[in-house]
């Protein structure tokens, strides 16, 4: 234990400012190059859902990792695990900013995926164990809004830097990013874990079974990942739109895309906001108001088909997945409160899972061309969300609606 490197207690300050700064790197990783799609397709002469699986290997990774590395981190610490990613992360930036290979660029894009997940789960974990009470409350309040940030700025930057200097600058960025925040936490930071637990696989396992066989539960993941899924699949196609459809440049599809970051994160809001009204009331309001934007977006399309069309129906759709996101996550997580760790993992990288199938799957049927496919995406997610929610609120019953709301 003696090599082991404690967080110093005048350093506690710094470190959760450190911590708060890698939250968002899972949506940089994301969202950074989503104006390069196009180019990066042309450049490596692959088709556009090639370069788009680079999106999806890096969600299945990120969500994977999710399912076990919170147990990893309590068995063999934070601090060293995490410092060690970050490392791998730049490393990795670095190859796939040299490399022509599609594939090799795939097998990078999935350490990344557990990399991020590794450093996010960690820094999670920070909080809880350096603070409590009231304390912790107000620092775990913030998380999602300060996660969001990455989705809003991220598309933003990664405009220009594809228009100056090209599609490689975004990792590159993205490892100088990690380099940075290595070097800080190495003279910052250090382990906060007070008790190491032995690694138990077996009973890992056996919780998870327990919460995988709760319908509602699995049910609620599988809204998460529609509601994710309208994002993802505008991710894969809205440069494609953009650039090709609408001819315009990457600089456009950054800001469409920093205004649809803002969608996201008003949907949350609002559901913080509603927090108190009854569930499935909420839910069913929101979703027929999703279906009937869906329905007009499909039939403007005859009338009026340009950019700003295609942002307006997008935001006050992507509002409305917000909104079921944000309700649902609470939702998953209050079925098990006390494994809400566990369960926090289970969530977040099932639904990861989720979203990556779900999006490249209806994007390999309706490809990113222009906004009656992106519409006809929208619809089919939104018709299933419905579906899933009604068959939640059956098996739920009428006493688990009142408890909730």
């Amino acid at each position: 234990m003696k090599s082991i490197k404690y967080i110093k207690e005048q350093n506690q300050g710094i470190s959760a400012i450190l911590a708060f700064a890698l939250l968002p790197l899972s949506g940089f990783a994301t969202d950074i190059y989503i104006p390069s799609l196009p180019t990066m397709a042309a450049t490596m002469q692959v088709s556009s859902l090639q370069v788009q699986l680079t999106l999806s290997l890096f969600l299945i990774s990120y969500g994977v990792s999710q399912l076990f590395i919170g147990s990893i981190l309590d068995s063999f610490g934070r601090y060293k695990l995490s410092l060690i990613c970050l490392l791998v992360f730049a490393a990795s930036s670095i190859v796939i900013a040299n490399t022509q290979n599609i594939y090799l660029i795939y097998l990078m894009r999935i350490i990344h995926g557990f990399t991020v997940g590794t450093v996010i789960v960690a820094k999670r974990a920070f909080f809880v164990d350096v603070y409590e009470g009231d304390k912790l409350k107000h620092y775990l309040s913030l998380f999602s809004i300060i996660w969001s940030t990455g989705p809003i700025v991220a598309p933003f930057v990664g405009g220009y830097l594809q228009t100056v200097f090209g599609w490689e600058s975004n990792f590159y960025l993205l490892a100088g990013l990690a380099v940075i925040m290595a070097i800080l936490e190495y003279i910052y930071s250090g382990e906060t874990l007070k008790k190491f637990s032995v690694f138990s696989l077996k009973k890992i396992i056996s919780v998870y079974i327990e919460m995988i066989r709760t319908t509602s539960f699995s049910l609620g993941i599988i809204m998460l990942g529609l509601a994710y899924s309208m994002v993802m699949i505008y991710n894969m196609t809205g440069p494609f739109i953009i650039e090709h459809h609408f001819n315009l440049t990457p600089v456009v599809a950054g800001y469409s895309s920093l205004i649809l970051g803002f969608a996201w994160m008003v949907g949350g809001f609002i559901g913080k906001a509603t927090i108190d009204r009854p569930f499935f009331k909420k839910m069913a309001a929101n979703l027929v108001l999703q279906m009937l934007f869906v329905a007009l977006m499909i039939l403007s399309i005859s009338f009026i088909s340009n950019l700003y069309s295609l942002i307006f129906f997008a935001f006050i759709i992507h509002v409305t997945a917000g909104y079921i996101f944000n309700n649902y996550f609470t939702f998953c997580l209050s079925k098990f409160p006390r494994n809400a760790g566990i369960a926090s993992g289970l969530t977040g990288g099932i639904t990861y899972v989720v979203v990556s199938a779900l999006s490249y799957t209806i994007i390999s049927f309706l490809p990113a061309k222009d906004e009656v496919n992106l519409s006809a995406s929208y619809l089919v997610l939104s018709i299933a969300s419905a579906i899933i929610m009604y068959t939640i609120y059956k098996l739920s019953g009428r006493t688990e609606s009142a408890s909730i709301g």
